[in-house]
């Protein structure tokens, strides 16, 4: 064998394992980012007048609202991420989250791109963006219902009970 065949055969073997391995970036990322967001959620809801009060430092309009609502959106969201139930939509608050805590409680940290890019408010919202736009993975409620669900929609047209397929 020559040495572009091996070559061509290892890269071969390399990204059929590789490719087996499709499911784990998407698993750790959600479940990095449910940690995160659970933890701080439950932080926030258990001291809501703490947050509250923060918000209105900030200068976020009903700062009493807007607290309940991000400590109750991290909260849920996280714990949504965390079995991928419902990802790609519980995502979406967490990036709305993580925006607005750029544009206000990191505003005055962020004086160049490096720092924007190197905030951990800027990587929150890139792996939130990546469930949104990707899914939740294989290793994930919304896959195993999609499955299930694909498999009952088969069975329905070709079990026992199928109707006919109706021609125009």
């Amino acid at each position: 064998m020559s040495l572009g065949g091996t070559f061509e055969s290892t890269r071969a073997k390399i990204e059929s394992g590789l490719r087996r391995l499709e499911w784990l970036p998407l698993l750790l990322a959600r479940a990095t980012l449910a940690g995160v967001f659970v933890v701080a959620g439950w932080g926030k809801v258990k001291n809501l007048q703490k947050a509250t009060g923060f918000f209105a430092e900030l200068g976020i309009p009903a700062p009493a609202f807007n607290a309940a609502l991000v400590a109750y959106s991290e909260l849920i969201c996280g714990a949504l991420l965390l079995v991928g139930l419902l990802s790609r939509v519980a995502a979406i608050p967490l990036v709305i989250t993580m925006i607005v805590a750029l544009a206000t409680a990191k505003a005055s940290e962020i004086d160049s791109l490096n720092a924007l890019a190197g905030s951990v408010e800027m990587l929150l919202l890139v792996v939130s963006l990546i469930i949104v736009v990707l899914g939740p993975g294989k290793v994930s409620l919304d896959a195993a219902l999609a499955r299930w669900s694909s498999r009952r929609a088969a069975a329905r047209r070709t079990g026992p009970w199928a109707l006919e397929p109706r021609h125009a």
